[in-house]
């Protein structure tokens, strides 16, 4: 799980910086090459993502049901970003306007707010 929310978050960093080159189109750059690269291991990152959590939820059974609650909105948030994500590798050329856009949309903030808790609730201390 750490090493998805790993792949998430440098993939949005890397994003960022990509929105702010003001490229018309990801042909004919390094940064163009890389930008397919990384939507592509963030799409990657996403599939199943809740249930890896899933995995972790395990070792603290005795809060299943509120793991079982936060793993179906990781889901929903999950499954609403991997679609914006997919949209853009599709279109042939990726701008960073449209990169931009994508960073901004409530469905990829959403899945980062998700990601940071979960990274957090990764590093929380051993329950007994």
């Amino acid at each position: 799980m750490a090493a998805r929310c790993d792949r998430i978050e440098e993939a949005y960093e890397f994003m960022l910086a990509y929105a702010a080159q003001g490229l018309a189109t990801d042909s004919g750059s390094g940064a163009g090459a890389q930008v397919r690269q990384f939507l592509t291991g963030l799409d990657q990152a996403l599939t199943g993502l809740g249930d890896v959590f899933r995995a972790v939820a395990a070792d603290d059974a005795g809060n299943a049901d509120k793991y079982a609650a936060f793993i179906a909105v990781l889901d929903r948030d999950a499954g609403s970003a991997q679609a914006a994500v997919r949209l853009v590798l599709a279109q042939p050329g990726i701008s960073s306007q449209m990169v931009d856009n994508l960073n901004a949309s409530i469905h990829l903030r959403a899945l980062l707010t998700d990601v940071f808790l979960v990274d957090e609730v990764l590093k929380a201390p051993a329950r007994t």
